[in-house]
């Protein structure tokens, strides 16, 4: 059963480690073709701006998510790095729960800001990126069947309620893992230790 775990954890991992990697690969073959658009074909690809916008927003929202999984985020722990353990699992709890509160709070409201773009105003697409083709059929379900001309928003702002709901999960992971002994904090850095400083028994 463990095994099986570990082999779910690890494809969960690259699936994410594989969608952060290919947004910002899009990102960087967008730019450059659109300055070899602009520069040497004297044209200009009307959508690339806009495009790379979204895949910005979905690789920093999705990459915070997978931060937090890995405890990659940097934090000051100098404090904390002068307690003893029990005190720093507390410390570290209670940073885990703060930051539930808060992820909770923007569950609510990314939810709150999209939803309406899913539903009574699904009419509403972006400003420059066409609709591929292969994507058509939502028109069918979200639209009265009246094909969209652009990509309807609901579809790079669904991001929002994706991501802070993985955030949440992910915090909630790391609290559990803080309970259970495996790790005492859900930041990356060590400052005090960077400064060599040696931490009070």
């Amino acid at each position: 059963m463990t095994g099986n775990r570990h082999r779910v954890a690890a494809f969960l991992d690259a699936v994410e480690e594989t969608l952060i990697a290919v947004l910002l690969g899009l990102m960087t073959v967008i730019t450059f073709a659109n300055v070899v658009a602009r520069y040497v074909f004297n044209d200009n690809l009307l959508w690339a701006l806009e495009t790379t916008v979204f895949l910005f927003a979905w690789m920093v929202l999705l990459g915070t998510c997978y931060a937090v999984k890995k405890s990659l985020h940097l934090g000051v722990d100098i404090i904390v790095s002068r307690v003893s353990p029990p005190a720093r699992r507390l410390l570290g709890l209670a940073a885990v729960a703060a930051s539930l509160a808060f992820s909770i709070l923007l569950v609510v409201g990314s939810w709150n800001y999209w939803y309406p773009f899913a539903t009574g105003q699904a009419f509403l697409e972006v400003n420059d990126i066409p609709m591929p083709a292969f994507l058509q059929f939502l028109a069918g379900w979200m639209n009265e069947g009246e094909l969209y001309e652009k990509i309807p928003k609901f579809i790079p702002y669904a991001v929002l309620p994706l991501s802070m709901a993985l955030l949440t999960w992910r915090l909630a992971q790391a609290g559990w893992r803080i309970a259970a002994g495996d790790i005492e904090m859900i930041i990356a850095s060590h400052e005090a230790s960077d400064r060599g400083d040696e931490p009070t028994p």
